[in-house]
């Protein structure tokens, strides 16, 4: 967690018009596959953050040469406790029944995996 730069609302004025900057410190995207339940995860993640992007690919994994759907879920926040966050994904990986999980944080990709 970065709690050097935490994040701010600056009120700036141009030409004589105000408007606001907010800077988010903290990017996560994860990658789900879409399978059952997938819908539920986007609507959990959406109430806790409240705004989120989303984008859809075909994603090549574990060596499958047929791709599955997959949806790429990108939230901009602050302050993530980067442990609580691998909870959270390792839960979601369980939800979605899946081998692995992966998510990126601040430009690093973390895989959840299965151990067994």
């Amino acid at each position: 967690m970065n709690t050097e730069n935490k994040s701010s609302t600056k009120n700036h004025t141009r030409n004589e018009k105000i408007y606001r900057i907010k800077i988010f410190n903290d990017s996560i995207k994860f990658y789900l596959p879409r399978v059952e339940g997938y819908n539920d995860i986007i609507k959990d993640i959406t109430l806790k953050y409240g705004a989120l992007s989303i984008f859809e690919f075909d994603g090549y994994f574990e060596g499958k040469f047929e791709p599955t759907k997959y949806i790429r879920v990108e939230i901009h926040t602050n302050d993530v406790n980067t442990e609580k966050m691998i909870e959270f994904a390792n839960e979601v990986r369980i939800k979605l029944k899946q081998q692995s999980l992966a998510f990126e944080f601040n430009n690093n990709l973390i895989l959840v995996e299965s151990d067994d």
